[in-house]
């Protein structure tokens, strides 16, 4: 099904091929409706067959703007960004009009071949055996704590909210109470150990603590690490909780109950099974565990577990989303049971927009750590990006509560 496309004023001046293949990409629109502004002032609007969202897309540089959509696919879109080639007065909404249309758009979003290969390389060369984590978790959370502290709320806390009160809440309060839900259902008492596989910088350990609990965290980020440890030393708490620079791999004893909260994403496919059996093994029977883990459609993984990304291949080098269905399984082989599971991706569409807000307004700030514009729009990209994919269902957010069998 074409998309109806209406002219405002003259067509796209000569009919070159940058712009016959943009707009042939554009008339593949279903849903929604896209305007196009071209860089010699004319427009094009191309309205689908069925309802849906509005997007614009201002193109300064056809030329590379289609070369990298030719070449480089969905991939290429993102990178043509990152340099400048295009704009866009509302990033999330643009992107979200592509994703709620990638089935119809597939072809002109995947690029060519080799290209498709050289990423699919890439991605495989970054797979986390025990010396890449650590280069991966660098590259990503080694940034700074000063970076990360311009534009995440006090909390220091990243990764999503939960929300109430029609999204009244501030982004802390949220975060708290997603701290908080994840330890009720963990049941523990005061007294008991929990083990936290990639404790960020803190927040979680610092709630539980305060309820009580024992801790010890594991993170391969040392800036993390520097700043948890002051955190706990600050709210004198240091007695109740141990902080880590280890591979959960590497965990030895037993604890009473574990939480993770997105971590599962950066560990990588291979080591799934890795990452569950150390749950399993550190956990006391009767103990529970609880994740907060960012998974995609079981109809789309079979496509992009052989097909990078951008968020993999510039922002977390490594990852992969788990689908349902293998987080099922994988908790069914290792003989995990399930006890509970929540879906929250609407809060995660939330928490990625007051971040992209906070992030835009804290520029100045990130470019006098040395950031420049385009570090700050490859971050702009990848966080209108996820934000995009929770409002279009195409990834969703999901909170599960395991329970190791066996008596107390």
């Amino acid at each position: 099904m074409s998309a109806e496309e209406l002219l405002d004023g003259d067509a796209p001046s000569g009919p070159s091929w940058p712009a016959r293949l943009i707009g042939g990409f554009c008339r593949n629109l279903a849903f929604g409706q896209l305007s196009v502004h071209f860089p010699d002032g004319s427009r094009a609007h191309y309205r689908g067959r069925f309802e849906g969202d509005s997007g614009v897309l201002e193109i300064r540089r056809s030329f590379m703007l289609a070369l990298r959509l030719l070449t480089r696919g969905e991939v290429g879109f993102g990178e043509s960004y990152v340099e400048g080639h295009w704009d866009t007065p509302d990033l999330a909404a643009l992107l979200e009009v592509l994703l709620d249309n990638e089935e119809h758009l597939e072809r002109g979003f995947q690029g060519m071949r080799w290209s498709r290969l050289w990423d699919r390389l890439v991605h495989l060369l970054r797979h986390n055996h025990r010396l890449n984590s650590r280069r991966n978790i660098a590259r990503h959370y080694d940034l700074g704590n000063d970076f990360y502290r311009c534009w995440l709320d006090d909390s220091m806390t990243y990764s999503s909210a939960l929300f109430e009160d029609g999204d009244a809440d501030s982004l802390e309060m949220a975060q708290r109470r997603k701290y908080e839900r994840l330890l009720d259902g963990l049941g523990a008492r005061p007294g008991e150990h929990l083990l936290e596989i990639g404790c960020g910088w803190g927040g979680l350990a610092e709630v539980a603590a305060s309820r009580g609990l024992r801790v010890t965290g594991v993170t391969l980020s040392r800036e993390q690490l520097e700043y948890g440890r002051r955190r706990i030393a600050a709210a004198g708490l240091s007695d109740q909780v141990e902080l880590r620079l280890q591979d959960y791999r590497d965990i030895q004893g037993q604890f009473d109950h574990a939480v993770s909260i997105e971590m599962m994403e950066a560990v990588g496919e291979t080591y799934w099974p890795a990452y569950y059996g150390a749950l399993r093994r550190l956990v006391r029977p009767g103990g529970r565990v609880a994740l907060q883990v960012i998974t995609i459609g079981d109809d789309i993984f079979p496509i992009y577990r052989g097909r990078p990304d951008f968020v993999q291949l510039y922002i977390f080098p490594g990852g992969m989303l788990p689908s349902p269905a293998s987080m099922e399984g994988l908790a069914r082989d290792c003989g995990l049971r399930t006890l509970e599971t929540r879906w929250h991706g609407r809060d995660y569409a939330e928490t990625l927009e007051r971040w992209r807000t906070r992030f835009r307004a804290a520029a100045k700030e990130i470019g006098a750590l040395g950031y420049g514009e385009t570090f700050r729009r490859m971050w702009e990209y990848y966080l209108a990006y996820c934000e995009a994919g929770f409002r279009a269902g195409s990834i969703d957010l999901v909170q599960t509560l395991l329970e190791v069998p066996g008596e107390a």
